[in-house]
């Protein structure tokens, strides 16, 4: 198997950066079409930016990254004659604009409104239920033609964006090292690169060191070096490092979560980090490594326990369906140096449970 490993081809990071957009489309088309959140379109109508002397129109995303949506959106680029989709908004905005691209044959601009997540730089997508279960991941031919990163609008989004996308680049490190060690491939279809793993670990390392700062930052909606590390790392350095490294267990319990119906109000992140706990158990990661990522994620408020994403009923029959998924056949848990079971992802995630529960009450 070779070495493989995928980039976007131009990321642009900063204050104002939302002004670099016109000329991007330009680059790339003639006629740009946006796919745009409800946040979006807002920043779009107060941008006052145009293309060719007129307005920026933008199409509204459904809601969800789901077939329906994305035969509609197919048949509006088709309509529109367009040759340059940019995809604006959250993650599930990212990924419908990725997949859609693609399907077209066009190039894709990313905007993403939050950093809550790695989709910007990737070229995996998720596809999910009309009712938001988890169904497939979708890669694409390559990486997004341009991610385009507006600090100042990033600042100005709810701090749980930024703090749910830190718990997506918590697990980026983990992963890609689990693949490394066992050779797995990484989500380009074949060996984990140094460029990725060693991104991965600057991702990790950049986490612990600016990753409290910048959530207060956020919090005063300002923009300050911190912040922009951790934008950086939660997009850039995570997006390379996921997609050239490879993903094993915190994101197939993420998945397997998804089973559990009160998980969809929480965000991909916030059940990612959750997942890593529970794999960090699974794996038998050292007791000085666990105890660093339960105070990471206490310490910028990420979740710990079941609780912390919606799941009261802990009962083992309930759970074991979240276990059966997360440990599939075709998971990336498979990628971790021990052998699985939906019985012992089962155990690994009540025991991240009970020590997140154990950690609550010794701080109360």
């Amino acid at each position: 198997m070779l070495k493989k490993a995928l980039f976007p081809g131009k990321y642009l990071q900063g204050q104002g950066a939302l002004n670099e957009l016109t000329s991007l489309i330009t680059l790339f088309g003639n006629r740009g079409m946006i796919l745009a959140s409800p946040t979006a379109h807002t920043i779009l109508q107060k941008s006052g930016l145009n293309h060719h002397g007129n307005p920026l129109a933008a199409e509204r995303f459904g809601g969800e990254c789901c077939e329906k949506e994305l035969t509609r959106l197919s048949a509006i680029i088709r309509e529109n004659r367009a040759d340059v989709l940019v995809g604006m908004g959250g993650g599930k905005t990212i990924d419908t604009a990725k997949i859609a691209a693609d399907r077209a044959g066009i190039p894709v601009i990313i905007l993403p409104t939050i950093a809550s997540s790695d989709a910007p730089c990737s070229g995996c997508a998720v596809v999910y239920t009309e009712n938001g279960v988890f169904e497939t991941a979708v890669y694409q031919k390559s990486s997004p033609a341009a991610v385009l990163v507006d600090t100042d609008i990033i600042a100005k989004a709810p701090v749980r964006f930024l703090v749910a996308g830190m718990g997506d680049a918590l697990a980026t490190w983990f992963e890609a090292k689990s693949c490394s060690e066992t050779q797995s491939p990484n989500e380009c279809g074949g060996l984990g690169t140094m460029t990725g793993l060693a991104l991965a670990r600057l991702c990790y390392d950049t986490l612990l060191r600016y990753g409290p700062e910048a959530k207060i930052a956020a919090e005063r909606q300002t923009v300050t070096p911190a912040l922009e590390n951790i934008v950086e790392a939660n997009i850039l350095l995570s997006g390379i490092g996921f997609e050239s490294g490879g993903l094993a267990s915190a994101h197939s319990i993420h998945n397997g979560l998804t089973a559990l119906e009160e998980t969809h109000a929480y965000y991909h992140g916030e059940k990612v980090a959750f997942g890593l706990l529970a794999g960090l158990l699974l794996t038998g990661s050292p007791p000085g490594e666990v105890e660093t990522v339960y105070a990471f994620c206490e310490n910028v408020g990420l979740p710990t326990t079941l609780a912390d994403i919606g799941v009261l009923e802990t009962g083992h029959g309930r759970l074991m369906a979240a276990a059966e998924k997360a440990s599939s056949p075709r998971e990336f848990i498979h990628h971790e140096p021990v052998t699985v079971t939906p019985e012992t992802v089962l155990e690994a995630i009540l025991a991240a449970d009970a020590i997140g529960k154990q950690r609550k009450i010794a701080t109360a």
